[in-house]
């Protein structure tokens, strides 16, 4: 089975960036983040570890923190969704 590690550089958060490995089924095997709440980004990662790419956007998209327009989880869906917009420009 083969796998992908995306990188990406957040923005707006304490987390300032992440790292997500995806197998050719959408599904996520493992991820990392640089900075934030420690205990908060450590139960992202239990709890999306195995979930479908589209599954984690869905709960995640939209979610705000303190006030301010994005959070470590709204970044992750974001970082997801241009993942998906990366692959499917490059199967068109």
């Amino acid at each position: 089975m083969s796998s992908e590690i995306i990188e990406y550089q957040t923005y707006g958060t304490c987390c300032q960036a992440m790292r997500v490995e995806i197998d050719e089924d959408g599904i996520i095997l493992n991820s990392d983040f640089l900075g934030g709440c420690n205990g908060n980004l450590q139960g992202i990662r239990s709890l999306i570890i195995g979930m479908k790419i589209d599954d984690v956007i869905q709960k995640l998209k939209g979610i705000s923190c303190n006030g301010k327009p994005t959070s470590c989880p709204d970044q992750l869906a974001i970082c997801l969704m241009n993942y998906k917009e990366q692959k499917q420009r490059a199967n068109v």
